[in-house]
């Protein structure tokens, strides 16, 4: 039930953006009185389809193979190389009897409704709910670094007052991408002195790897045991549930993420329990398995304070633009760290499984339409890519048919959209398989 909840809000999510993404097209090229003659959700590969009706002369239907969609515009070599029409001569409701200024609108109409739904995701987002909030000043404790943040020197405890010389408002903006792009500055308080650590440029591998939750977390206090396991060596040892573990080996442990570094350096060992139940103090002695842990689940003591700023519809919609235009940004970076080799293609890009377990198995609104929001501007992004068969490949031959002010050959375009196929198959091969590998084989 779970994978089936997480593949229908996949699949919703994706039609929603597929759909007004070829409405794009579709919307500009009527506008232009250029004929659409099919429109797609989804891909009738080999001419086998789902659904379809026709209607004002388009065909309309649902495709048997979830990768996409398109609408075949007539007199345009495209994606599905039908040729046959541009034998004869051009007529004028063909896209290649327009302007070049209107075909290049024509092209990008669907990266920009993309654009315009993602801020306006953000900005309904923005409106509704507001900006919920841990203020950095007011974390009581400082931080708790996990594997990755202490391999860049982070200790728990510190508290970070800047990233690259700016004062830090929002304890979110240290898991943001001004920090995980890497090559950032840290300004940190450590007992009292102010230090600075930079962060690596490939710190996205390491975040990839172990996950976001190992960069960094608010330090929270050390709480009772609210579950164990059945047949754990906690349960073996006598531990019982709202027992307070106080120490281990008789060092005195106040915050989780003292217990957590404790079970991982005594792996595979026998230690000494103290622990408090009621007013008593025990001694118990408990073997930690190969994966450091004992089989209890902890309620730890959640103090973390959060401030919430809401905002009118007119002044959410500033907010609610910066953010969606800052995830089409990191994703354009994202895109040039993997381009020069500062960080791993197979660790900067996650297909359809991974994007299914994002939106994960409980049906959350809120989160699923952050998710489409970034999704869509991040769709915009890819579409943008100078890549033969996709927009930004055709929008780039348009420039240039201006400049030169005559079209490229027919040949040269036949040509170039089967290099664009066989460059997105090989695209789409290669995240479908680092998918696979990341979320069943590894």
């Amino acid at each position: 039930m779970d994978g089936l909840i997480m593949a229908g809000q996949l699949l919703l999510g994706l039609s929603i953006l597929v759909i007004l993404h070829e409405l794009g097209h579709f919307w500009a090229a009527r506008a232009f009185g250029i004929k659409v003659e099919k429109f797609y959700l989804f891909f009738d590969a080999w001419g086998f389809k789902l659904f379809h009706f026709n209607y004002k002369g388009c065909e309309y239907g649902i495709g048997w193979l979830p990768l996409g969609g398109y609408v075949k515009i007539a007199g345009m070599i495209d994606e599905s190389m039908d040729t046959e029409q541009l034998a004869g001569p051009p007529q004028d409701w063909e896209f290649r009897s327009k302007p070049a200024w209107q075909r290049l609108i024509v092209m990008l109409g669907g990266v920009t409704v993309n654009i315009i739904l993602g801020i306006f995701i953000f900005w309904m987002l923005t409106f509704k709910y507001g900006e919920t909030y841990i203020p950095n000043d007011k974390l009581p404790y400082g931080i708790a670094p996990g594997t990755v943040g202490k391999t860049i020197g982070l200790e728990a405890g510190d508290r970070i007052l800047a990233v690259n010389g700016q004062t830090v408002e929002r304890f979110e903006e240290l898991s943001s991408s001004k920090v995980l792009l890497g090559n950032s500055q840290l300004s940190v308080l450590r007992n009292g002195a102010q230090k600075e650590i930079v962060v690596p440029g490939n710190i996205l591998d390491q975040v990839a790897d172990e996950g976001i939750a190992q960069f960094i977390q608010p330090r929270i206090k050390l709480g009772a045991i609210k579950e164990l396991v059945a047949d754990g060596a906690a349960a073996k040892a006598g531990l019982k549930e709202k027992d307070q573990i106080v120490s281990i080996n008789s060092l005195p442990l106040t915050y989780f993420d003292q217990l957590q570094d404790q079970l991982k350096t005594f792996k595979n060992k026998e230690v000494k329990l103290g622990v408090l139940r009621g007013s008593d103090t025990l001694s118990l002695a408990a073997k930690v398995n190969e994966e450091g842990a004992l089989g209890f689940f902890i309620n730890p003591v959640v103090d973390i304070p959060t401030e919430t700023k809401n905002y009118n519809l007119a002044a959410a919609l500033p907010v609610g633009a910066s953010k969606a235009w800052g995830s089409f940004m990191d994703n354009a970076k994202g895109i040039a760290k993997v381009v020069t080799g500062e960080v791993k293609a197979n660790k900067a890009f996650t297909g359809p499984i991974g994007i299914a377990t994002m939106f994960g198995s409980t049906v959350n609104w809120i989160k699923f339409w952050s998710l489409v929001g970034l999704l869509s501007m991040a769709l915009a992004l890819m579409n943008l890519l100078p890549i033969p068969a996709l927009d930004g490949g055709h929008a780039v031959f348009l420039l240039i048919e201006m400049i030169k002010g005559k079209p490229l050959s027919d040949r040269f375009m036949e040509k170039a959209q089967m290099v664009g196929f066989f460059i997105l198959m090989a695209l789409m091969v290669f995240v479908f398989g680092n998918d696979i590998f990341k979320h069943f084989i590894k």
